[in-house]
């Protein structure tokens, strides 16, 4: 079964609300809908309604948030909830970013409440896992990854684990300019699809890869059947030069 590419851009602590509306202003101007292609966006919190508007009337297009917090609502000052989100308008949400992980201490506990909270609220959840530089040269990646999945999506049956994309992003390899080989890449990619198959997802699973990607080696990545498409932060903050990004890992 052909998945369609999925290409995200994560916005990180950038573009603000005005910033937001020229970016797709230029975006779609320079990026028309095409077939088996979805391209979907994580702008900052304060962004989102206004990215979400921008976004409204293109199938092709998905906003979400960046984090949620894994209660509905309360006493949680600068937080956003899940059901917040999508009344802003978001689709989605990432979870386990590496720098909530890493940055923000955040652990596989955390990752699985917030996992559930966001199919609660109707979103799409977009669970991260990586391993460090330590890890890798450990020999450990695999061992990591497989702890992550399990402290994440512990529980899940089939129907919802099918909701969950997967985005592989070794740690070291995030904003620093180095990135995985395709063919490394795919490894993982192999051995999370093999995991989410043993537990009846099958061909419904989404892999994504995110680490230093951009128009020098897009191609060659997306050239890997593994790779159902990427998670960008750097290279997407560019209305222009993403649309390009896109193009050239569609083509």
């Amino acid at each position: 079964m052909s998945r369609p590419l999925r290409f995200a851009a994560n916005w990180k602590m950038h573009l603000g609300p005005d910033e937001a509306r020229a970016y797709f202003k230029t975006f779609r101007t320079r990026y028309r809908p095409r077939e088996q292609c979805e391209v979907w966006f994580f702008p900052p919190a304060v962004s989102l309604e206004a990215a979400a508007q921008a976004a409204r009337d293109r199938a092709d297009l998905v906003v979400g948030a960046q984090d949620i917090h894994w209660e509905p609502k309360g006493a949680f000052t600068g937080a956003v909830s899940g059901p917040l989100v999508a009344q802003a308008g978001a689709k989605a949400t990432l979870v386990g970013h590496s720098e909530r992980r890493h940055v923000f201490g955040e652990t596989d506990a955390d990752t699985r409440k917030k996992v559930g909270a966001a199919l609660a609220a109707g979103l799409a959840p977009v669970l991260c896992v990586g391993e460090t530089l330590a890890e890798r040269e450990g020999g450990q990646t695999l061992a990591v990854v497989h702890r992550q999945l399990a402290g994440a999506l512990r529980g899940l049956e089939g129907g919802k684990l099918a909701q969950i994309t997967i985005a592989y992003e070794p740690v070291w390899a995030i904003g620093t300019g180095r990135n995985a080989t395709p063919q490394d890449a795919a490894g993982v990619h192999r051995e999370i699809r093999a995991w989410l198959a043993a537990r009846g997802v099958g061909e419904r699973a989404r892999v994504l890869y995110g680490g230093s990607v951009n128009l020098k080696n897009i191609t060659e990545l997306l050239a890997e059947p593994e790779l159902d498409g990427v998670l960008v932060g750097g290279a997407s903050l560019d209305p222009a030069s993403w649309a390009e990004l896109v193009h050239s890992g569609a083509a």
